[in-house]
């Protein structure tokens, strides 16, 4: 976790507000129910080809890892 720096929560507070972010956090809570992960469990959706890279949030894309497995794969 970074260190907290002078006016960092008004700035999370504006970044997360902004729309964009709440489309991909509400993608994000999508993804997790429709591969019925509840909250607080601690695995992850992962996309099989990455968005970036034309994949999208079909099922067939999507599957569960674990954190550590989802955030230490290679991301080209």
């Amino acid at each position: 976790m970074t260190k907290p720096y002078k006016g960092m929560e008004e700035y999370q507070r504006k970044y997360h507000a902004r729309p964009q972010q709440k489309k991909n956090r509400a993608a994000r809570g999508r993804a997790r129910y429709a591969l019925g992960l509840k909250v607080g469990d601690k695995r992850e959706v992962d996309h099989k080809r990455l968005m970036s890279k034309g994949g999208g949030n079909g099922r067939s894309n999507l599957r569960i890892t674990s954190q550590k497995f989802n955030r230490s794969r290679p991301r080209k």
